[in-house]
């Protein structure tokens, strides 16, 4: 969504419920300015998280063939229980 700065000053409200509610930017369109974005605040962590991630070069290529293999399909998708029982991460159940 995009919009100048008048109309977003007059419709702030709605503009910052509509970036909370689709994790949609909103860009204003500033005359003279730069132009900015209304972000929600979650969709700012997860960005950040993301790029967290792919600063290591190690890891942002190993996160890359995850994705491909995951978007290729060659392996079988596999439950959350079945991958801790394959890794030896059960949970055991206490006794009371």
């Amino acid at each position: 969504m995009e919009t100048t700065y008048t109309p977003a000053r007059a419709h702030f409200a709605s503009l910052c419920d509509h970036a909370a509610s689709t994790l949609e930017p909103v860009v204003i369109h500033r005359r003279g300015a730069e132009d900015v974005a209304i972000v929600s605040a979650a969709e700012l962590r997860s960005l950040e998280a993301t790029l967290h991630e792919l600063r290591s070069p190690r890891n942002a290529e190993r996160l890359l063939r995850a994705l491909s293999r995951a978007r290729s399909r060659s392996v079988k998708p596999q439950s959350v229980k079945a991958l801790r029982a394959a890794f030896g991460l059960e949970t055991s159940k206490k006794s009371k």
